[in-house]
């Protein structure tokens, strides 16, 4: 796919590091750990204090960071993006999608509309996003992707089934990219962290008290170090601490009504961030 005639980029033009969600648990730890590579950080939000926030702690740091506050739910936020690295003469050499937002609670209680938001930042932003990159840095023979999907993407999930069927897109979606490109020098890489595992489970009427408490999730620092390492190294999936690794397991051999029964005994309504 050629990129279009305003989109070209321009000679001289320097590397960017473009990270979406970046104020959430991860993307901020991502952002913090990217400082390391020498590029510009163009941080994405709708959290704008906490987006100004960031942006000052690494530039005090040495980073050269800018901060764009929009929500990729709404159209036009790829022209917001687009205008940022024009404005600084920078391109976009490695795209990190952690945006992200779910509900927890029986489908037909919740807002139409607030799931059609999940569908437009989970799935739409991050197709957009990828696809209108990925082609450049094909053509440049460096950079890469890194899209933060969810062990909640394994399965289906009840209670949770708009949010599970679009992490389910991610994951899907970027391991078949990175298989499509796994003979090039781009790296496609999919994050699946695990970090609301345990709020899952305190939440549950169908595991045993105790269960939660000998779940140990990844922190969001050792889920962003295992997510920036994978895609370093040109790993497809980056599923850190064993608890994401027996959910991968679970999901590929049990059987799903099991998973489905189990799954819907999460009852009570929550946000998923």
């Amino acid at each position: 796919m050629d990129p279009a005639p305003d989109r070209v980029v321009k000679e001289g033009a320097q590397p960017a590091i473009i990270i979406t969600g970046a104020t959430s648990a991860i993307g901020k730890e991502i952002a913090r750990l990217a400082t390391v590579e020498d590029s510009f950080l163009v941080l994405v939000d709708s959290a704008r204090r906490q987006l100004g926030g960031l942006v000052d702690e690494l530039a005090s740091q040495g980073a050269r960071a800018a901060a764009l506050c929009v929500d990729l739910a709404r159209s036009g936020a790829l022209q917001s993006i687009e205008e940022v690295l024009a404005a600084h003469d920078l391109y976009c050499d490695v795209l990190v999608n952690c945006g992200t937002r779910g509900l927890f609670g029986p489908a037909a209680g919740l807002a139409v509309s607030e799931q059609l938001r999940i569908i437009a930042l989970n799935i739409r932003a991050v197709t957009e996003l990828t696809l209108r990159f990925l082609p450049e840095m094909i053509d440049r023979g460096r950079g890469g992707v890194l899209n933060v999907g969810s062990i909640a993407g394994y399965a289906p999930g009840p209670n949770m089934a708009v949010y599970a069927a679009s992490k389910g897109f991610v994951n899907s979606f970027t391991r078949a990219l990175a298989s499509e490109f796994a003979h090039t020098a781009v790296s496609v890489t999919c994050a699946t962290p695990g970090l609301a595992i345990r709020q899952l489970l305190q939440r549950s009427r169908a595991v045993p008290a105790w269960l939660p408490d000998i779940i140990v999730p990844p922190n969001p620092f050792d889920a962003a170090v295992a997510a920036w390492l994978a895609f370093k190294t040109g790993q497809d999936l980056a599923t850190p601490r064993w608890t994401g690794r027996l959910a991968l397991i679970a999901s590929r051999l049990l059987e799903e009504s099991i998973l489905l029964r189990f799954l819907a005994a999460l009852q009570r309504p929550a946000e998923i961030t």
